[in-house]
């Protein structure tokens, strides 16, 4: 890249970009905290947001020199809250909350940035970021410039209009007259007036109460302006409205003031002397390396131009040592579509001479089961891939190739395409060839897929779940989120290329084009994070993680999903009637407590009888000013007695069973097997818990007698019995063993009751004709402690005063001291580490330990505290689930593993083998953790069969 032209065009006008700096890092610091890693130097001073915003005024210095013309370019900032607007109402802003904690430090590097790229960074005592640029953006037009507002602010909407536009920096998209319109039902000269009336709650600008966007738009249009409307406000015929102006008119006027920006502040630099300027190499490389952004430094390097690289060069090598691996730096990308089998028979064979392919199916729906293959793509080396399209439907040729040797198009003038049985037969060797690693982003999906093909994808390597087992609780681990994260690569969304809502198409009618480029992007993202996350994963420590635990699991939940599991599609239709028509008296009986009728789905009519109506004390409005009346609500109400909370908690559960089994159910039944078919996610809790989805069977109840009623809706086919086999009490035995309690191991030892045993201790009886409330109250304890639960928790659970649950809860610890020094310690070391670890060295990071946010950082040290335990119970089901199927084989046994509901498995067992399995099974769950762990308790894994899964369970 040359060095930046700076003179430019003089018949062109120029162009000033003015850059929200103070609203931008709010939007990179929110961007880059969903679900991402926290980012910081090694110093521990937070950067995330600043990287974000560098990154954002380097790509928009790289785009003024692409037309040629002058450009000037300058960051806005605010200064402080307190501005001209505080005289003219006092509580002007006063309702925002102050900053993150970790954003605060970032405000003077944002700051730093822009100096250092050698753009001015302009703010101004009392007043706003807004009031500048709209100042800057007048003397544009009066100097026939064109101005380009780097915001999505609707504040700033106003000053559209003309050579005046606004850009959207984090969704790429221009802002002009027609989005202010669609945005505000008015122009950009009328936007004051709407949001006059309006007000803005952010910024607590009052408005006229009652009054939104829509309703002010509509008043606005229909008068003109806000003086002819609050002048001929009586004329208005719905009195709602007419009365809200008439009381709120001076209150618009003042909220017109507030809202007006002002457009001649007096600032030191006229806008002609914004001009973009080359950077400083010593002030520019200073900083990216003191921030340690070395992925940055290098694209500043390339484009500044040889001049600004000598000056580089020259200056002493003092970089801070590198803490990761580095990534694949592609320069270009070619991604082709093959349409013969000459071209596919190349990329096989140069898979086959590789060893290894990264793979990736596009499909007609992200439900394995019920998709259809519509194309293959395949990435062997960084920044090329290939897509094969075999089911793509459409009423016109779409690719733009012709050629000799590519497949004709049929009588309906389909896309060209190589025949699916073709492409499939050709990939099939190459597919299961033991030689050639297949690279895959959750490649379960793909597997699945391809095993109804007639092909089994063997070896693999998932990328979702090498990043899984170094970084879980981090970030999430999707292709997008990691491809962003390692690579600032955002790929092409599924919308860009088949559209949303109403309009979206399925993957078989996008264009074969467009295909390619999504598709093949995929495949060489995959591969390049492969080359990333493989290397790391020994110097993260979690290669016996992954190939022990999270890679040989993958076939086995492929193997689970394709067998699904029969339910009785009558019951399910009984069921549901039943729940209705219990719901239906619930109802009832509900508006007869109330004593009225309402919505008893809305819980804002709920919160108004529960706390207006009735007085209920504890009533708690959230940001809606509505009441909250989630669940803890409800039962903190129901434990007090008050019945209609209690029936309102019934019927949300039965609503819930009804609509999200009995009724749904229905319509998952596959068409083709006859079975429901759940999908298992792999990567979704930071514990290591496997979760599942359509249906979710990790969330039917298991004590309520509506949960055993739905459970025997699961039914073994003719000829078979269920067989669920799960452990016993495991996390308790888990604690015992990693917290070293002997009483507790003791006990687990002799085979002791451990709740009538932890009874007796707590509340000094003996087990001998012990009260059942009192093992009751102990059993609670027991799982209780494991999850952190606190007095009141506790209290709420047993029906007990705080104090006595307190004293439960103290008296405990007395019997079992090591917990509590179990618990102490293991917060101390995840404040200190960032992460606390299962017995098999899974990695669970909580950064949330060490929160200035009092309920954010608690809920974290009570994750600490569960997460070695629960994620130890984890790691030695998936054991269990590895080594189950192999150990069927060799007994040659022909039971299927269809379910894992966390500490149980569900298998399909023919009758004449039920008690030859029982026993097998057993025996591999219990020895599970052998041979890398060997406990001091004893695992017990209890068997029940049944004909449908209730008796079984």
């Amino acid at each position: 890249m040359t060095e930046p032209d700076v003179t430019g065009d003089p018949n062109q006008k120029h162009r000033i970009y003015l850059v929200d700096g103070s609203g931008y890092i709010f939007r990179a610091y929110f961007a880059m905290i969903r679900g991402r890693q926290p980012m910081s130097r090694s110093d521990g001073t937070p950067t995330g947001a600043v990287l974000g915003f560098s990154n954002m005024l380097f790509k928009l210095i790289q785009d003024t020199q692409a037309d040629g013309r002058v450009s000037h370019l300058a960051v806005i900032f605010d200064t402080s809250r307190k501005t001209f607007r505080s005289d003219i109402f006092p509580d002007y802003k006063a309702n925002r909350d102050a900053p993150p904690e970790d954003l605060i430090p970032q405000f003077p590097l944002v700051r730093d940035a822009t100096r250092a790229f050698n753009v001015p960074a302009i703010e101004k005592e009392g007043f706003e970021a807004d009031d500048i640029i709209a100042t800057y953006a007048a003397q544009a037009r009066a100097k026939n410039m064109e101005c380009v507002i780097v915001s999505s602010d609707k504040d700033l909407m106003q000053l559209v209009g003309g050579d005046v536009t606004m850009l959207d920096p984090m969704k790429n998209k221009m802002i002009g007259p027609n989005e202010v319109l669609e945005k505000f039902g008015v122009g950009p000269d009328r936007v004051i007036d709407v949001q006059s009336l309006a007000g803005d709650s952010v910024d607590n600008v009052p408005g006229v109460p009652g009054i939104g966007i829509k309703t002010a738009a509509l008043l606005i249009n229909e008068f003109g302006d806000l003086d002819t409307l609050l002048e001929r406000a009586g004329e208005i015929p719905q009195k709602g409205r007419r009365e809200k102006l008439l009381e709120n008119a001076e209150m618009a006027r003042i909220s017109r003031d507030l809202v007006t920006l002002k457009n001649d502040v007096d600032l030191d630099i006229d806008v002609m002397d914004l001009t973009v300027q080359m950077p400083n190499a010593a002030d520019l490389i200073a900083f990216l390396k003191e921030n340690e952004f070395k992925q940055l430094t290098g694209r500043a390097m390339e484009f500044f131009g040889a001049s600004f690289r000598e000056e580089a060069a020259a200056l002493p090598d003092d970089e801070p040592e590198e803490t990761g691996a580095g990534t694949p730096k592609v320069e270009d990308v070619n991604y082709t579509t093959v349409l013969d089998m000459e071209t596919l028979n190349f990329w096989i064979k140069e898979a086959e001479r590789v060893g290894q392919v990264a793979v990736d199916t596009e499909t007609t729906s992200l439900n394995a089961m019920q998709a259809s293959l519509v194309g293959i793509s395949l990435s062997i080396h960084p920044g090329r891939a290939c897509y094969i399209p075999v089911g793509h439907v459409g009423a016109k040729e779409q690719t733009g190739f012709d050629f000799d040797g590519a497949a004709a198009k049929d009588k309906d003038d389909m896309p060209r395409q190589l025949p699916k049985e073709d492409v499939l037969a050709a990939l099939k060797p190459l597919f299961e060839d033991p030689g050639v690693l297949k690279i895959g982003q959750n490649i379960k999906y793909d597997m699945v897929i391809l095993a109804q093909e007639g092909i089994n994808v063997t070896p693999i390597d998932d990328t979702m779940l090498l990043s899984y087992c170094q970084e879980a609780g981090l970030h999430g681990h999707g292709m997008d989120e990691l491809s962003e994260l390692h690579f600032n690569i955002k790929p092409i969304p599924f919308k860009e290329v088949a559209g949303s809502g109403k309009s979206q198409i399925t993957f078989a009618e996008v264009p074969i084009d467009k295909a390619t480029d999504y598709a093949a992007e995929d495949a060489d993202i995959t591969l390049r994070l492969h080359q990333v996350l493989k290397r790391q994963l020994v110097q993260s420590k979690s290669v016996d993680l992954y190939e022990t635990i999270e890679r040989p699991l993958v076939p086995v939940i492929a193997r689970m999903e394709q067998e699904g599991i029969k339910v009785d599609a009558k019951l399910l239709s009984t069921l549901s009637t039943d729940f209705g028509d219990r719901m239906e008296g619930l109802v009832k009986e509900i508006h007869d407590l109330a004593g009225e009728e309402f919505n008893v789905g809305s819980p804002k009519q709920l919160g108004e009888i529960l706390f207006d109506k009735m007085g209920l004390s504890g009533g708690k409005k959230g940001k809606t000013g509505a009441y909250t009346t989630d669940v803890n609500v409800l039962e903190g109400l129901a434990a007090e007695g008050v019945e209609l909370a209690q029936k309102v908690l019934d019927w949300r559960q039965l609503s819930k069973l009804k609509s999200t089994y009995t009724d749904a159910l229905q319509g998952q039944i596959n068409s083709k097997t006859g079975r429901i078919h759940t999908s298992f996610s792999l990567a979704a809790a930071s514990t290591g818990r496997l979760a599942s989805s359509e249906p979710n069977v990790q969330n039917i109840p298991v004590r309520t007698e509506e949960g055993r009623k739905l459970r025997q809706a699961f039914i073994a086919e003719p000829g078979n019995k269920l067989l669920s086999v799960d452990y016993s009490q495991i996390e308790l035995r888990l604690l015992a063993h990693i917290a070293d309690i002997n009483s507790l191991k003791e006990a687990f030892a002799d085979g002791l009751d451990i709740h009538a045993k932890t009874a007796s201790q707590v509340f000094g009886v003996e087990m001998e004709g012990m009260d059942p409330m009192m093992r009751r109250s102990a059993k609670a304890i027991n799982f209780g402690i494991i999850y952190g639960i606190s007095a009141f928790g506790l209290a709420r659970q047993l029906g007990v005063s705080r104090t006595e649950a307190q004293g439960y809860i103290d008296q405990y610890f007395v019997q079992y001291p090591g917990i509590k020094d179990y618990m102490e310690s293991t917060k101390s070391f995840c404040r200190e580490h960032g992460f606390v670890q299962t017995i098999f060295g899974r990695k669970v990071h909580l950064p949330g330990i060490s929160d200035k946010n009092g309920a954010r950082r608690s809920f974290s040290e009570r994750a600490a505290i569960n997460a070695p335990i629960q994620g130890s119970a984890a790691d030695i089901i998936k054991r269990a689930m590895i080594h189950v199927p192999n150990a069927l084989d060799e007994a040659k046994l022909s039971a299927r593993m269809l379910l894992q509901v966390h500490d149980e498995l569900i298998f399909e067992v023919a009758e004449d083998q039920v008690d030859d399995t029982i026993p097998l099974i057993k025996s591999v769950m219990e020895k599970a953790s052998l041979p890398t762990i060997e406990l001091s308790v004893p695992l017990i894994a209890d068997a029940g069969v049944g004909d449908n899964w209730g008796e079984a369970h």
